[in-house]
């Protein structure tokens, strides 16, 4: 149990300023009741052989009236006769509520105490009074003492008692409950800190083997590629894995106000990263500087209110370094494009100057007004969100324009594709656009990918008719096994001019047709709006590689490279999800060891995990079947798969 200071926090470690513990219960328990209830404990304790604890709590023995004042006794007695009164039954007159009989009750209680038993209505009582919690929970009402707890290890097994087997708190009040949720809040901050501190411990046991490109010397500080053995050990990205590896470095090194608060659950984990983040341009001295200013009031902080207030801390603190903050960070601009859990997209700006920022939202606000007045349906929020696009892809979303646009790609002002403008016009597929071909005719609706992010059937549709619209489109098609990894490939070439004298030619829509069957899976035909397209596959597989696409120099063809980007849509790291078309072909064995330049012994690489298989504490290995596997520092490998294509 930890032994530190209990925060003034209400809900969440502190209690009511002042709160005592004060024993106001007449009867104690005799031995006869305390030997009734432990013989009713489903796990059958003995009474002769229970162990008590040695720090448990025991007041005076001694405890005389005269060791009360008169003023205290009273107020006693008067809550004392207010319980009564508002328990079912009660008598009129009660004993207990007579100052003398309150220091003789006090008095009995304390002798019960110190032969270590507990008086009736307490947690272990053979009896409970009327009005009494008798709930598992009961410890954990307002001010009670595992309300007020520091989250530490027995806090969770008290927390777990509470819930019951089917965490159904049975007998809790609401009282209670809130304080079991809050209890569990902390343990949650609990177990974050000793993640952390493990994860700076393992920092400490990757020290720099050589001089990095950082310009650090060898044993200074942890390797540049810790963040990505963590990534691996907890499936993350590297760049949230270099977020936890900031935080426990920060923690350890700087920030010991923040790290006793985190393992208290006086903060939550995203509190004590943003109070760590805040204070990446701080010495020591002045971390643990601008952390007691915002301590005291952290853990009723919100989120927000905690960013202003720890950023306010370190200008009061430091304020040239604020502000070379904010420049360095500037340098790092940037667009950022993700997909939705929905299957929608997301576009925004990071670290642009504010009073850019500013400018564009107030732009972005008078077009949607225009949006608006034009009879456009939807909320401001829709609005601005059409009106972003309009002014970055230079189209027009009013209804009297029929979103035509400013003639980017050649097309002039020619309207959107799809339902409502949806798609741009004049759009063609930039990356990859992934549709199963039985979902493009028409025959099912399962869906496709867009650049990675799923996509559902009918958008799916949607984006191959606007592209089939353009001729700059280029078109592939991939067989897959039943898990959906490729096996074979082929890119579309045109058909030559009598190819479709013999069948009749499809004007609208798609078709795929056979037009051979030498070899599986055969030659065929797809046809997009009138236009035929000759399909020849190639295998993908590398078992008992023939070696047909290998190239004898160090660079790899231009089909080499592509098929490998189709059987790899991303780079071959775990924790990687760079495009294959933005990666280095890598060879698996050098080629200056003697490997090959071809599909059996080559994958697709970003440049950061390029370096990375060089490292002489990592290991990777490519396997016939396109899997690879990479093996840690610490031993441990983790594979990656080739890509699972919808199927």
């Amino acid at each position: 149990m930890s032994t530190g200071p209990v925060p003034a926090v209400p809900g969440r470690v502190g209690s009511v300023p002042g709160w005592e513990p004060v024993i106001t219960r007449p009867d104690p328990v005799t031995a006869e009741e305390w030997r009734a209830w432990a013989e009713r404990e489903p796990d059958g304790l003995d009474p002769e052989e229970v162990q008590w604890e040695d720090d448990f709590w025991c007041p005076d023995a001694d405890l005389t009236e005269a060791e009360l004042t008169e003023a205290e006794l009273t107020e006693i007695a008067a809550a004392m006769a207010a319980r009564a009164a508002a328990a079912p039954g009660a008598a009129a007159g009660t004993a207990g509520t007579d100052p003398a009989g309150v220091a003789r009750v006090l008095a009995a209680q304390a002798a019960a105490a110190s032969a270590r038993r507990r008086g009736p209505g307490h947690p272990g009582s053979a009896r409970y009074l009327a009005g009494e919690s008798s709930s598992a929970a009961a410890g954990f009402g307002t001010g009670m003492m595992l309300d007020v707890m520091p989250a530490c290890p027995d806090l969770a097994v008290l927390a777990g008692r509470a819930a019951g087997e089917d965490d159904c708190y049975q007998g809790a009040s609401d009282d209670e409950l809130t304080g079991v949720l809050c209890a569990w809040d902390r343990l949650e901050a609990h177990m974050a800190a000793r993640k952390l501190a493990a994860v700076a411990e393992l920092a400490r046991r990757r020290p720099v083997l050589q001089a990095p490109s950082s310009g650090f010397p060898a044993g200074a500080g942890h390797d540049d590629f810790c963040a990505d053995e963590l990534a691996h050990m907890l499936a993350e990205s590297r760049r949230k894995a270099g977020d936890l590896l900031t935080v426990a470095d920060s923690l350890d090194a700087r920030l010991p106000g923040t790290k006793a608060a985190l393992r208290d659950g006086v903060i939550t984990l995203a509190k004590a990263q943003i109070i760590t983040h805040a204070t990446t341009v701080l010495n020591a001295k002045e971390a643990a500087a601008a952390e007691q200013l915002v301590l005291g009031r952290a853990g009723r902080l919100t989120p927000g209110g905690l960013r202003a207030a720890i950023s306010q801390a370190v200008m009061d603190v430091a304020p040239k370094k604020a502000k070379k903050r904010r420049e360095q960070a500037a340098k790092s601009a940037r667009v950022e494009r993700w997909g939705e859990d929905s299957g929608n997209g997301a576009l925004a700006g990071r670290e642009l100057p504010p009073a850019g920022v500013l400018a564009a939202d107030q732009r972005i606000t008078w077009w949607a007004r225009q949006l608006k007045k034009a009879g456009m349906d939807g909320d401001m929020d829709q609005l601005r969100a059409r009106a972003f696009l309009d002014l970055i892809c230079g189209t027009d979303s009013r209804p009297s324009h029929h979103g035509t646009t400013a003639g980017q790609d050649g097309t002039g002002g020619q309207p959107g594709t799809g339902p409502a403008g949806l798609i741009p016009a004049g759009f063609a597929t930039r990356g990859t656009l992934t549709i199963p071909l039985a979902t493009l005719l028409g025959l099912t609706d399962r869906p496709g990918q867009l650049a990675g992010t799923p996509i559902d059937p009918w958008l799916a549709r949607d984006l191959a008719r606007a592209a089939a619209a353009n001729p700059r489109t280029t078109w592939c098609v991939t067989v897959t096994d039943r898990d959906g990894h490729a096996t074979w490939h082929a890119c579309a070439r045109p058909a030559p001019r009598n190819h479709s004298r013999r069948r009749k030619r499809h004007r609208t829509g798609f078709a795929f047709t056979r037009t051979s069957r030498d070899g599986p899976p055969g030659t065929w035909t797809l046809t997009i709006h009138g236009r035929e397209f000759l399909i020849e596959f190639h295998p993908l597989t590398t078992e008992n590689c023939d070696h047909r696409f290998e190239t004898k120099g160090h660079d790899p063809s231009t089909k080499l490279r592509h098929l490998s980007q189709v059987r790899h849509s991303t780079c071959t790291s775990p924790i990687c999800r760079r495009p294959a078309g933005q990666s280095d072909f890598e060879h698996n064995v050098p080629y200056e060891a003697g490997g090959r330049t071809c599909l059996c012994n080559a994958g697709p690489k970003c440049r950061h995990d390029h370096k990375l298989k060089q490292h002489p504490r990592w290991k990777v290995e490519q396997l016939p079947d396109g899997t690879f596997t990479w093996t840690t520092p610490s031993g441990r490998t983790y594979t990656t798969e080739p890509t699972r294509y919808p199927v």
